[in-house]
């Protein structure tokens, strides 16, 4: 078939020099994706490989040479990439699931802002194994999100001296304006992982000093008329699923994702399964009265998951950016629509689904997350809009709802807005407001309530350059603000954040090599706002941390933190301010080839026993360990096996020095991987939570086990076929054991 090739060049030589002209030229062949850049049709392209050194220190020029070239045909960019190696032997290209390809392997990534604004790119990673990693990067959080999958070719070749990527990323899976957008922007990185150093090369200028990862995408230009051939076409797929669990009749649902053109996306989904074969890792909960939040893993939420604003509070529970959609709300939905809008310099997104329920409503108060379960369906909608106006200034407005029936309903709306005063400063904030008639009675049970009213306010700053790593927050929540569809686990505070981070540059502590050093100070304060309704006082210190510390990065991209506690907390209204002293040390690295990942935190001292409300003696250690073994080669082909195991303990000791409580979480992950499609998964899940009887207090023993295998046969998105069972036995439920099998298909 006859395809017009637009041959170009992602360059960009330095941030002294101009950007390398694009060059556009037509030609009857079309790139095969195999992996080989042999054809003609590469052999005229030309080459970009002014690559410049990111990690481990920024700014140096590029050790080994990275080529890239870019053909653009009538519904795709393809790319042909050629990483040389002096040292073919030493790349790591261990088999991995799906989005699992990190800093530990050897990989080419392609980063690509189709908008040209610089707040969201989509990025993908293709590892020397040909295993993929893709999601999208948001600038106003500086993080990546691997949740969001895309339907992409790929294809990789090992060579005498290095290997080589091809990559097709259909334009279907792209979102863009339909017109007068901004030029497109692109980044290729590559990751060199070795026993001296793990080196990260991109080819844009990046520096360290900028505000986030995306902020030097380069300018590709010559794609005004690709981008007038395809602004116009249509793009549909229909996946069909059918699931069959042993005791239960098979289920089909069925995905529908229509682009009618480049700026709409219509999702929709029937019946589907939203059951997660791969379980989400434990959490120590027994030392806390605040809901956890866990990630979203459900292709249906993921779509432009930038434009919803949704995210997770960090460890802290600070909420970071707006948090307004907690997809993790939908609980077992039965229907879903969905419509999403790009334009050149605004978006929307707008949501509805019909949750057949089972899941929990959290009511959040100062002390503690008072959960209640939902018996019943609802409909959950939510609507997000964002503009992005001169002067560096986005706003946004959104509305959401969760309706229950019988005049039962959580509204809430709001507006958000950030602003990048200049290059090294970014102001955030947002102001929500709810109302709620959905309240439960002193047995759980559902009932109208009166209208309670509440809102939420934050306002965020955050700077960076050469010396410097600031921010600061402030966020009040009021007594009676609850949003069903998102998720609030306190409310009824008053909090100031500051973090202070001196960067103190790069140094060498005996033959140790440190890249960056930085002094932190992390103070925040947390005061509660009256509440009559629950008797609470206003102005009562919930909590008040002083943490002095450090963190350091060095060799085998390992980073080193460590900080004192010097903190007063209270666990109720009314309760004594206590004085906790802690010590915490933490570290991550990729020691070897073998053990790829090792992190590792520990705090100990003085702690609060939070259901006795007193302080003794304790610790928390959390342990998360990624090892990879090659395994013979079996029918021509080499597998490899994967073992990560996470470990979790906390524990406070009594005036008596016994153990007044003890909570440890574990996690073990087995990966036979048979082939790039093909793997074999055992994952054994265990939680215990055991309570000494002291005083007033009963004693406690829970446990909880989950055990899951599962066979998985994958081409892309388009077609997985899984076969396994599950056995759980968790505290206060019968014992299950289920057998299931599960087939998704793409049309086309």
């Amino acid at each position: 078939m006859m395809c017009r090739l637009i041959l170009l060049c992602a360059a960009l030589v330095g941030p002294a020099q101009a950007q390398r002209a694009l060059r556009l030229t037509a030609t009857d062949l079309a790139a095969v994706i195999d992996g080989s850049l042999d054809e003609s049709v590469w052999q005229r392209a030309p080459l970009f490989d002014r690559f410049v050194q990111y990690h481990p220190e920024d700014k140096q020029p590029a050790r080994w040479r990275t080529t890239v070239q870019l053909l653009a045909s009538e519904d795709a960019l393809i790319f042909g990439i050629r990483a040389y190696d002096p040292a073919p032997a030493q790349i790591r290209a261990p088999l991995s699931r799906r989005d699992q390809v990190r800093r530990d392997q050897d990989f080419i990534g392609v980063i690509i802002d189709p908008v040209g604004q610089r707040r969201s790119a989509q990025f993908v990673r293709v590892s020397a194994a040909g295993v993929l990693a893709d999601g999208v990067y948001t600038a106003e959080d500086d993080v990546e999100d691997f949740a969001p999958d895309f339907d992409l070719e790929v294809a990789v070749q090992r060579l005498p001296d290095g290997y080589s990527v091809e990559l097709r990323w259909p334009l279907a899976a792209l979102r863009f304006p339909h017109a007068k957008g901004a030029p497109w922007r692109l980044m290729v990185t590559r990751s060199i992982p070795r026993d001296d150093a793990s080196v990260l090369n991109v080819s844009a200028p990046l520096s360290k000093d900028a505000l986030s990862f995306i902020a030097e995408l380069q300018v590709i230009e010559g794609l005004g008329d690709l981008a007038e051939q395809v602004r116009d076409k249509s793009f549909i797929s229909i996946r069909p699923e059918l699931t069959w669990r042993s005791g239960q009749k098979p289920s089909l649902g069925a995905e529908l994702k229509w682009r009618p053109r480049a700026d709409w996306v219509i999702d929709a989904t029937l019946k589907p399964d939203f059951s997660q074969v791969e379980l989400d890792a434990p959490q120590l909960a027994g030392n806390t009265r605040f809901a956890l939040s866990v990630p979203e893993k459900r292709p249906f939420f993921l779509e432009s998951s930038d434009v919803v604003g949704q995210s997770q509070p960090d460890e802290s529970g600070e909420n970071r950016s707006l948090a307004a959609f907690y997809s993790r709300a939908i609980t077992d939905p039965d229907w879903g629509l969905r419509a999403t809008w790009r334009g050149a310099s605004a978006e929307a997104t707008v949501l509805s689904l019909r949750d057949a329920g089972g899941g929990l409503i959290l009511r959040p108060a100062a002390y503690a997350t008072a959960t209640f379960p939902q018996r019943g369906a609802s409909q959950a909608s939510f609507i997000r809009g964002r503009t992005q106006l001169p002067m560096a200034l986005a706003l946004g407005a959104l509305a959401s709802s969760r309706r229950y029936g019988e005049g039962r309903s959580n509204e809430v709306v709001g507006s958000d807005f950030a602003w990048h005063a200049s290059e090294i400063d970014l102001l955030r904030g947002h102001l929500l407001v709810s109302r709620t008639t959905a309240g439960f009675d002193a047995q759980d049970e559902p009932l109208r309530s009166a209208a309670e009213s509440g809102h939420k306010f934050w306002l965020g700053w955050r700077r960076r350059d050469e010396d410097w790593n600031n921010a600061a927050h402030l966020e009040e929540v009021s007594p009676r603000f609850a949003n069903d569809n998102g998720f609030v686990s306190q409310s009824g505070y008053r909090r100031a954040t500051v973090q202070l981070n001196r960067r103190l540059g790069s140094t060498e502590w005996a033959a140790l090599p440190v890249y960056e050093l930085e002094a932190q100070l992390h103070l925040m304060q947390t005061q509660t706002l009256a509440d009559a309704a629950l008797g609470v006082p206003g102005g009562e210190v919930i909590d008040r941390q002083v943490h002095p510390g450090f963190w350091f990065a060095t060799a085998r991209n390992s980073g080193f933190w460590g900080y004192l506690g010097l903190d007063r907390q209270r666990v109720r209204s009314g309760g004594k301010l206590h004085a906790p002293r802690t010590f915490t040390l933490g570290g991550e690295s990729n020691p070897n080839e073998w053990l790829t990942f090792l992190t590792g935190e520990l705090s100990w001292g003085r702690m609060i026993d939070v259901e006795a409300d007193r302080l003794g003696r304790g610790a928390q250690l959390n342990l998360e360990a990624k090892t990879r073994w090659a395994l013979p080669a079996f029918l021509g082909s080499a597998w490899w096996l994967g073992l990560e195991q996470q470990l979790g303990q906390g524990f406070v000791r009594d005036a008596q020095g016994r153990r007044a409580f003890t909570d440890r979480s574990a996690q073990s992950l087995l990966v036979l991987h048979l082939s790039a499609r093909d793997s074999v998964r055992l994952i054994h899940q265990s939680t215990r939570y055991t309570r000494r009887p002291d005083g007033g207090f009963v004693g406690a023993d829970q446990r909880g086990r989950i055990t899951a295998l599962v066979a998985q046969h994958r081409i892309g998105l388009s077609r997985v076929l899984s076969l396994g069972a599950t056995r759980s036995n968790e505290a206060g439920r019968p014992r299950v054991t289920e057998l299931f099998a599960k087939a998704m298909l793409s049309f086309p």
